[in-house]
């Protein structure tokens, strides 16, 4: 994707990839699950879905390919789902794209006593200061993590943020997906 802006470590290139093509369908999309290939292997190994994919004339030899997997099934909650994968050998890591609301630490405090599951959600929807986030997070087997921030009133590549440790929770639930 010739938008992606050049990192120098391979998952962040693969999760800021991810985060632009989730960006190129709009928002209000599923959540997108995505295997992360090394490239270099895909293109020896696999050649007829290495040129699908437009990665025959491809110059780099390392890199990691996304390759978006099936729809996420809709009415069943996304850490249970994860719960329920297990990759080849091949695949070196994985991504997930999901857009939520989040607020702000200041509003913390104002979350009234008692509500949990459909009701907070109903009242962080309802919050003046919620703001809506894509978050694209890649793991690999070895443990590396990367993420991608984007809110939707700064919808832009240049605005997107990154770091290993931004969505904590989902990384170590994608780690998951690698435990024997």
């Amino acid at each position: 994707m010739s938008n992606t802006p050049m990192a120098a470590n391979p998952l962040t290139r693969a999760v800021l990839e991810i985060d632009e093509y989730a960006s190129g369908l709009g928002w209000d999309q599923p959540a997108r699950l995505f295997a992360l290939v090394d490239t270099a292997r895909l293109r020896v190994q696999e050649p007829g879905l290495a040129a699908q994919l437009g990665l025959e004339d491809e110059q780099a030899t390392i890199g990691l390919t996304p390759i978006e997997q099936d729809e996420i099934p809709a009415g069943k909650p996304l850490d249970e789902f994860l719960g329920t994968i297990a990759w080849p050998d091949a695949v070196v890591g994985c991504a997930l794209t999901v857009e939520r609301l989040m607020l702000p630490p200041s509003a913390e405090a104002s979350v009234p006593e008692g509500l949990s599951g459909k009701k907070l959600t109903q009242w962080v929807a309802a919050h003046p200061d919620r703001q809506e986030v894509r978050m694209t997070v890649g793991v690999l087997r070895d443990g590396t993590r990367d993420s991608a921030l984007r809110l939707r009133e700064k919808d832009a590549s240049t605005e997107v943020l990154t770091g290993g440790g931004l969505v904590p929770g989902l990384a170590e639930a994608l780690s998951a997906t690698f435990a024997d």
